[in-house]
């Protein structure tokens, strides 16, 4: 009998609750999502996901979120292990990259994946490399303090200036979600230098981002949340051009454990990458 191929294949929009079949994939390949990051992904952009089946059975999954008119970006390219090779995996790409339309997309490919997204028309921008490790126990420093219902404006406005696009919708669950715990840089004179977000996931907690005016914000952001997880394994993923940042992880007796490319397919509007001591997610930027 012959095996079904990609003609078989049939590509629809996914819903939360198809996602989470997803999320395990996912979680198995490694990346370690977080627990409660689908639905902060679900609001940004409901019908940016994307599941393939055949039959009833779902094979692959990829995500297409639209931030705006002008930026999108891919994730969760995948293709169940026992099923990889037979064109399924493309027909999902295709199908689910039509609703960018003529947006730049941005992506974190894994190196496998990186000859494959070239061809594709991505471009490398940087690498980033996931550094983990057991937080270590100290006292949160001075300067940083939980975030409030009434900081939600200013981190967004901040949050803006760290990254391709605007992202209120995603920020108002992302900042919010459970077991979320946000942390605020301040200056002296109340001016805000940074924010910094820590959520539980399947094998360790996860910073994302790590947004900091300057490598000592960072520090003690990055200070504040070790303090909040002490004893607990964390990870962040790093841009490896921000060297700061890479020095900042080491000091902090972190280590790398995966690396992904950031490409994008055009320009994207700029924004100030020496902020970013670490990125979102590998999932939605």
């Amino acid at each position: 009998m012959t095996s079904p191929g990609p003609e078989d294949l049939v590509v629809s929009q996914a819903s939360p609750a198809d996602w989470k079949v997803v999320r395990g994939w996912a979680a198995d390949e490694g990346w370690n999502p977080g627990l409660s990051d689908s639905a902060s992904f679900f609001a940004q952009d409901p019908e940016g996901f994307f599941i393939g089946r055949i039959g009833e059975e779902p094979v692959s999954a990829i995500s297409v979120v639209n931030y705006g008119a002008d930026y999108a970006f891919l994730g969760f390219y995948l293709v169940h292990p026992d099923l990889r090779g037979r064109g399924y995996g493309i027909t999902t790409w295709k199908t689910a990259l039509a609703h960018a339309g003529s947006r730049t997309v941005g992506l974190d490919g894994v190196v496998a994946q990186q000859d494959n997204y070239r061809q594709s028309g991505f471009e490398l921008a940087h690498r980033t490399v996931r550094y983990s490790g057991i937080a270590p126990v100290g006292e949160a420093p001075s300067g940083v303090r939980p975030a409030a219902d009434g900081d939600r404006a200013a981190i967004t406005a901040y949050d803006s200036a760290c990254y391709p696009a605007d992202r209120p919708v995603f920020l108002e669950s992302w900042l919010t979600g459970p077991g979320h715990r946000t942390f605020l840089r301040h200056a002296d004179d109340g001016a805000h230098t940074g924010y910094a977000v820590l959520r539980p996931a399947r094998d360790s907690l996860r910073v994302g981002p790590l947004f900091a005016d300057t490598a000592e914000d960072a520090r003690a952001l990055l200070s504040a949340l070790a303090a909040d997880a002490a004893g607990s394994a964390i990870a962040v993923d790093v841009p490896e051009t921000n060297t700061a940042g890479i020095a900042l992880v080491e000091e902090l007796g972190l280590v790398p454990t995966f690396e992904t490319a950031r490409m994008y397919t055009g320009p994207v509007r700029p924004f100030a990458g020496e902020r970013v001591y670490g990125v979102t997610t590998l999932e939605l930027g």
